[in-house]
């Protein structure tokens, strides 16, 4: 097996040893953390490998990435000769735009490659590919239909993989969420979230975070459609270990009440469009407007991933004050900036 870690480089370390002296933006981390936790060359191919320590530090070194270039418009090319192997089975303009314009923020170079581009599997195998592209990038970030290609891609590389999305997990999609809640209610810990929608992806991702962020969460799922079984065994641990309370309903009224934050996702992701009519029929009830806000809290928000579709959410809610799906949508970039080589 080829190792799974990288040295970071001089510059973003240094970087990072600057951000630890730096007001960590409401993200606290413990005093033993704040020298021990270690990002440096790591694959993210589910966030449920990362402790909850190092997800702040996730978070807040997205945050302050985002202050330094953004609003105090610095210049920070620390990915300078650096270059990111983008693998697309499955397309998608957040996941391409945030990394290529992230990337490229810090001076490194994107390599966008579809699937007409590289046939993993096919023309060559992962393995073959992992080791190929080991020797001419510094780091892989791959949108592929089976979380198993992600599986040996990482098993076979000598650099550091990231899910862009998988069947099972979201994590990127994740942090971004979470960080735009951040910077919303100026803490997460105590948070409300609520899911009403598809056992899918993303909400498996949010289950292996919210717990060690000290959100609470609750699912409505269709019956049929809740998330996978080994997913809901490890989030109710999680919930136990952090104190954090974990509802799973088919009634989105009862999922909604109480909360701060409603969250959803598209019914009929790429490769279900054949199961479209009867997914439709199956969600009914399930769209998020003002009436499922009204048995919220006074402050609830609403989050979606993009794209979305109408029955999955009305646009009273969707264009409304509440509604922080476009911060969402660019905060994407900040936090993927953090998967440096």
């Amino acid at each position: 097996m080829f190792s799974q870690m990288l040295s970071v480089n001089r510059p973003i370390l240094k970087c990072l040893k600057t951000l630890h002296n730096r007001a960590t933006r409401g993200f606290s981390i413990g005093p033993a953390a704040q020298g021990a936790v270690s990002l440096k060359g790591r694959s993210c191919l589910t966030l449920k490998d990362f402790s909850s320590d190092e997800i702040k530090k996730l978070l807040w070194v997205s945050g302050d990435l985002k202050h330094r270039i953004k609003h105090e418009k610095q210049y920070l090319p620390l990915l300078q000769g650096k270059s990111i192997a983008m693998i697309f089975e499955k397309r998608s303009t957040r996941t391409r735009m945030s990394t290529e314009t992230g990337f490229a923020l810090l001076g490194g170079h994107p390599c966008f490659l579809t699937s007409q581009d590289i046939h993993l599997g096919v023309n060559e195998s992962c393995a073959d590919t992992a080791r190929v592209l080991s020797g001419l990038c510094d780091i892989v970030l791959a949108r592929v239909y089976s979380h198993s290609t992600l599986e040996e891609l990482d098993k076979e590389a000598s650099i550091p993989i990231i899910n862009g999305l998988s069947d099972l997990y979201h994590p990127i999609q994740i942090l971004a969420d979470f960080l735009t809640l951040q910077e919303h209610y100026g803490s997460l810990n105590g948070l409300t979230v609520t899911w009403i929608g598809d056992g899918n992806n993303v909400l498996h991702s949010f289950m292996m975070t919210a717990a060690k962020l000290g959100v609470h969460l609750r699912i409505a799922t269709p019956k049929g459609y809740e998330p996978e079984k080994s997913v809901i065994l490890e989030a109710q641990r999680l919930s136990k270990e952090y104190g954090t309370q974990l509802v799973l309903t088919s009634d989105p009224m009862e999922a909604a009440h109480g909360s701060n934050v409603l969250v959803t996702d598209t019914w009929v992701s790429m490769g279900q469009e054949e199961e479209k009519k009867k997914r439709l029929k199956d969600f009914e009830g399930y769209q998020i407007t003002m009436q499922t806000g009204s048995v919220a809290k006074p402050d609830w928000t609403f989050l979606h991933c993009l794209p979305r579709k109408m029955e999955e959410v009305d646009d009273m809610v969707f264009y409304s004050s509440r509604s922080l799906v476009f911060p969402e949508a660019e905060n994407r970039k900040w936090t993927i900036m953090l998967w440096s080589p």
